[in-house]
């Protein structure tokens, strides 16, 4: 099963590999990682996308607890939850396709950041089940290159991640 696990670290060299160490001696997948400074520029927050039994997970959680630089955990797919990922696509954008490919961006709320004279550069956020329906929804010819972030995700109502 698919899990967001969020976790609060000292913002110190080494953290991340660390982290990763973690994964990758064990033998567990990191799907995809996004860290970034807090409000507090002394701290990070990863976001790490991971699948595996409920044990798998668990044991997880608690090697990460482990780690001196890990402030705190959460498993953000045990509850409520937002998350959102960020794509840009550089598409063929020429003759007819052009109207095209303005109204499909439409539908899929996303925006058309960089024209030129035979390709768009297009910005999406969302899921990422929406994000694979854009990309299916174009056509594999017109479909130069593809950047996804990776998810970040936050907890619903009073559920927070902080000291």
């Amino acid at each position: 099963m698919r899990h967001i696990i969020s976790l609060l670290m000292e913002n110190e060299a080494g953290a991340l590999s660390r982290v990763a160490g973690l994964f990758s001696a064990r033998g567990y997948n990191i799907e995809s990682l996004t860290v970034a400074p807090t409000e507090d520029a002394t701290m990070s927050r990863m976001t790490i996308v991971t699948s595996g039994s409920d044990d798998v997970i668990e044991q997880i959680n608690k090697q990460l607890n482990k780690l001196i630089e890990v402030v705190a955990v959460m498993d953000l797919t045990e509850g409520a939850h937002l998350e959102r990922e960020l794509m840009l696509v550089k598409v063929r954008a020429v003759g007819e396709g052009r109207e095209e490919l303005k109204r499909l961006t439409d539908i899929f709320r996303g925006r058309i950041i960089d024209v030129d004279a035979s390709s768009y550069t297009i910005e999406l956020t969302g899921t990422g089940s929406k994000l694979d329906s854009f990309v299916q929804a174009i056509d594999a010819s017109l479909m130069l290159e593809v950047v996804r972030t990776g998810a970040s995700g936050i907890g619903r109502g009073e559920r927070i991640l902080k000291l």
